[in-house]
């Protein structure tokens, strides 16, 4: 696992299950670029308490997404935030504590 982003209002970490971490700093949003042959993102709505994990082509799409936004300049908080916010919409899954 990896934390790829954590904003006040999301946090978004990278899972890989072919044993191959990232080795991208937390901070690095737009070097989420690793294969993702197995694993995805889980992403977290904080304020809404909710998450959700996106896999294979979703997780490609996503990854593909971030790296446009960053493609030209440094994407805000602002901008990370509402493109995360297109897939917490469809999060169904309430967060508990373990």
């Amino acid at each position: 696992m990896n934390l790829v982003y954590n904003s006040d209002s999301y946090a978004v970490v990278q899972i890989s299950l072919d044993g191959e971490a990232s080795t991208a700093p937390a901070t690095d949003v737009a070097s989420t670029d690793a294969p993702q042959s197995h694993g995805g993102y889980e992403i977290v709505d904080k304020f809404a308490r909710r998450g959700i994990y996106l896999a294979g082509p979703m997780a490609r799409h996503f990854r593909e997404g971030v790296q446009a936004l960053a493609r030209d300049h440094e994407p805000s908080v602002e901008e990370i935030d509402a493109y995360i916010a297109g897939y917490t919409a469809l999060a169904q899954q309430p967060l508990g504590l373990h």
